[in-house]
């Protein structure tokens, strides 16, 4: 049995270590030893007593906003994070000058504050923000308000235009995928790839998941967006994807239509409103609904196959309801792969 994994990353460091001499779940390393798939961090990240009420004010007083970035060592995204993004000089530059960042373990020991004045963990703050997958980014205001979460990978031209968006403020002014758009969007296909055995309009995603005995998978798309070509092109096409998206009604949004609707909650509506009222940053997001729990999980940033089909995977089975944190339920679902002699390639 072999199991490929991205770069140097070893099974230990998938299942989700803690960083150099942080305890957790599972065992302590040696004094001086880091583990596998730990990433340092650039230089200029800052540094922080983690009392984050006072990490707001001090970026405040320069005129900046604070950015928290949850990550966990073994983490391919993280890894494309830091060298990919950050690793490029304009992107790192860009940053400084909107941005205090601080790194936080998504499951680390160290002590936090958090807004409320509570003293936690690292562990437990990333619970309780609803980090379920890193690299996830949190920006703040000087008045202490998420106005900005980036949960998972975006790309280096996508990262640009969100560091601009956030960092001068304009979210109250338009949504993320309209800047983009006026900034002159990416080079993609310039199609949305209609798929003829998923739902059509006029779609009534309310009564499907009243009346359907599956639950409902809602991929929201535009015709401009490289990331829905390799979705489309590759990951769909894969076996194993496509036994995921069996157990599912499966639904196509065009964040830019005015085609009519109904949404999962009920609501009469359309695509681009839906779009805009679901805070949707990133094509292609996949929001995943039962009945009995409306919207259980959504993905929305760049992912390959093993994250594709796995988010599935835990909504079809019902996992989430046993197990509420994605990272641990994806650690257990990669280790039953490896012992059938099933290769997991995080990145292919």
């Amino acid at each position: 049995m072999t199991i490929k994994l991205y770069r140097w990353v070893s099974l230990i460091a998938l299942m989700c270590l803690p960083a150099a001499g942080v305890a957790q779940d599972g065992p302590r390393l040696a004094p001086g030893m880091v583990n596998p798939g730990w990433v340092e961090p650039p230089p200029w990240f800052h540094e922080s007593f983690l009392d984050i009420r006072e990490d707001v004010e001090e970026a405040a007083a320069e005129g900046k906003r604070l950015m928290l970035y949850f990550y966990q060592d073994g983490c391919p995204y993280c890894e494309k994070l830091i060298r990919d993004n950050f690793g490029q000089r304009d992107i790192a530059e860009k940053t400084q000058e909107y941005f205090h960042v601080i790194a936080i373990n998504m499951w680390g020991a160290r002590e936090v504050t958090d807004m409320e004045g509570r003293d936690t963990t690292e562990r437990d703050f990333a619970r309780d923000l609803g980090v379920q997958f890193t690299p996830t980014l949190l920006m703040f205001n000087e008045d202490f308000e998420t106005v900005a979460r980036l949960n998972g990978y975006y790309e280096p031209h996508r990262f640009r235009a969100a560091l601009s968006y956030i960092g001068e403020g304009l979210e109250n002014e338009m949504s993320f995928p309209e800047y983009f758009e006026q900034a002159g969007g990416e080079p993609a296909s310039g199609e949305l790839h209609v798929r003829q055995d998923w739902m059509q309009p006029p779609m009534d995603l309310a009564a499907a998941l009243e009346e359907g005995d599956k639950p409902l998978v809602v991929f929201f798309e535009q015709a401009q967006c490289s990331a829905c070509d390799e979705l489309h092109g590759d990951i769909l096409e894969r076996e194993e994807t496509q036994a995921q998206l069996e157990r599912f009604q499966v639904a196509q949004v065009d964040i830019w239509s005015d085609t009519p609707l109904v949404t999962p909650d009920g609501v009469s509506t359309t695509a681009r409103e839906w779009a805009r009222e679901a805070g949707v940053l990133y094509t292609p997001t996949m929001a995943l609904y039962t009945a009995e729990d409306g919207e259980v999980i959504r993905t929305e940033g760049y992912l390959r196959s093993f994250h594709v089909q796995s988010v599935m995977a835990y909504v079809a089975t019902g996992a989430y309801r046993e197990e509420p944190e994605l990272q641990r339920y994806l650690d257990g679902r990669a280790q039953s792969l490896y012992e059938q002699g099933i290769e997991v390639d995080l990145m292919d």
